[in-house]
């Protein structure tokens, strides 16, 4: 049993090429490709969460904002994607986000965990979805709009500040909890 969705071809294309994204297309109608989502293990359906985060692709970005129609921040598109796609009601600010959930290093990221960076002179000011590949979603900063970006860019690589799990990859979205 799937959980379908009709997207821009091209955003389906990309998560399709997401390794262990865990899609698989099924037919293309009217511009769009439907989608099965299946989930990547006995469980969560990460698939679901990559999916939803697509969606708010080219949704122009806005400081404190939290509506796909008048802009949105890096936090709130976070929180957004994984209260839609999962139920899971996270924290609002980047902040309290990186207190939440496993920390993991680089090389322990699998798609659907958060990923900080340094862009204000401070830890922990940035936020994004992992996406696999090596790359991540994020709503950038003013004037931008939410986009796929590489963490092997030297801007992002300089930045990058560790990430955290949130969802287990088992059974059932993790609870989370504040880091002591």
């Amino acid at each position: 049993m799937g959980i379908r969705h009709a997207l821009p071809a091209a955003a389906l294309l990309f998560a399709l090429a997401l390794p262990g994204s865990g899609l698989a297309s099924e037919r293309v109608a009217d511009g769009h490709l439907e989608v099965s989502a299946v989930p990547v293990s006995a469980g969560v359906p990460i698939s679901e969460l990559i999916v939803q985060g697509l969606s708010f692709l080219d949704t122009p970005y806005r400081f404190g904002g939290t509506s796909r129609d008048t802009g949105i921040d890096c936090s709130a598109l976070v929180q957004l994607v994984f209260q839609r796609a999962l139920g899971l009601d996270l924290p609002r600010t980047t902040q309290e986000l990186a207190e939440i959930g496993e920390r993991l290093k680089r090389p322990q990221l699998k798609a659907g965990d958060l990923v900080f960076f340094n862009t204000r002179r401070r830890a922990y000011s940035h936020v994004g979805i992992y996406l696999g590949g090596d790359r991540f979603l994020h709503a950038p900063s003013s004037g931008g709009k939410v986009r796929i970006e590489s963490l092997n860019t030297r801007y992002w690589n300089k930045r990058f500040n560790g990430g955290r799990r949130v969802v287990s990859n088992t059974t059932a979205p993790a609870t989370p909890q504040i880091a002591q």
